[in-house]
């Protein structure tokens, strides 16, 4: 779920990939004056560690403690709803309040050990937790970033019943509004059944929606600014049918499920 989430270099399995339409990929300009990400284009997640871009990829994504990529669209990766582990030192001190806890233990994601649940559950809460994501946007604004990946909106399914959608619902308006205040576009990250309310995401990153088989409502969203990514250790099946069935409309990437970074075991990189 982490570093998880979307696409990534494309090296030179890009070499075998279709072209893009002009038309299509032309990066938005909206009114309020954030760029939006260009429409069916090669996207390259880098979250799992920053690596020069193939020449292909226009939209780089990277974690915030990394620097953007000079003359690409520049996603900066955040994780909005839970915690980073090599921050739980940080959040204790500074911020215990906001950590999930249930008889007086800390509330964890069970699929990415050490990420700590955010607790959403009240106002006063959630605003302190949109208070520290604002300045991490702010640090994204500031190196360069267009636009921000605030990840595990859909931490309340595994708040063991602490948390409900609302309640992150609530928290996501929040972060739409800091945003879009520092002229920054921000991505619904996953959690489909949200797509079709009034949160105010600018465009998706959908993971294993041809897995889960929901693809077709985020693109119902978001139109060509969705940017799938499939994964290795499903069967390749599902990325086979996304191409055949959508890839001429947004992209879509193939990757190992750590996305790490090119050149280390594991690494893949494929579009369509």
């Amino acid at each position: 779920m982490r570093s998880v989430i979307v696409a990534v270099l494309l090296a030179t399995a890009i070499a075998g990939c279709g072209h893009k339409d002009a038309a299509a990929t032309k990066t938005a300009q909206h009114p309020a004056g954030r760029k939006l990400p260009p429409a069916n284009a090669v996207f390259d997640y880098q979250i799992g560690g920053a690596y020069p871009p193939a020449t292909a990829a226009r939209i780089i994504d990277r974690d915030r403690g990394d620097a953007p990529v000079r003359g690409r669209y520049n996603i900066c990766y955040v994780n909005a709803f839970q915690t980073q582990p090599e921050e739980n030192g940080w959040w204790v001190k500074h911020h215990r309040d906001l950590l999930l806890r249930r008889n007086g233990k800390y509330v964890e994601d069970p699929g990415w050990p050490g990420e700590r649940i955010l607790d959403s559950s009240t106002a006063p809460k959630r605003s302190a937790i949109a208070a520290i994501d604002r300045s991490w946007f702010h640090g994204c604004a500031d190196k360069g970033f267009q636009a921000i990946e605030p990840d595990n909106l859909d931490s309340w399914s595994r708040s063991k019943g602490l948390l409900t959608k609302m309640d992150n619902v609530a928290l996501a308006r929040l972060l739409v509004a800091a945003a879009h205040s520092d002229r920054l576009a921000i991505a619904q990250k996953n959690t489909a059944e949200l797509a079709g309310q009034r949160i105010g995401f600018d465009f998706a990153i959908a993971e294993e929606c041809a897995a889960y088989a929901e693809c077709g409502v985020y693109i119902n969203a978001y139109g060509g600014r969705v940017y799938e990514i499939e994964y290795t250790d499903n069967p390749t099946s599902y990325f086979r049918k996304a191409c055949t069935d959508h890839g001429a409309r947004i992209s879509i990437l193939l990757r190992d499920r750590d996305v790490v970074a090119r050149g280390k075991p594991g690494y893949h990189n494929e579009t369509c």
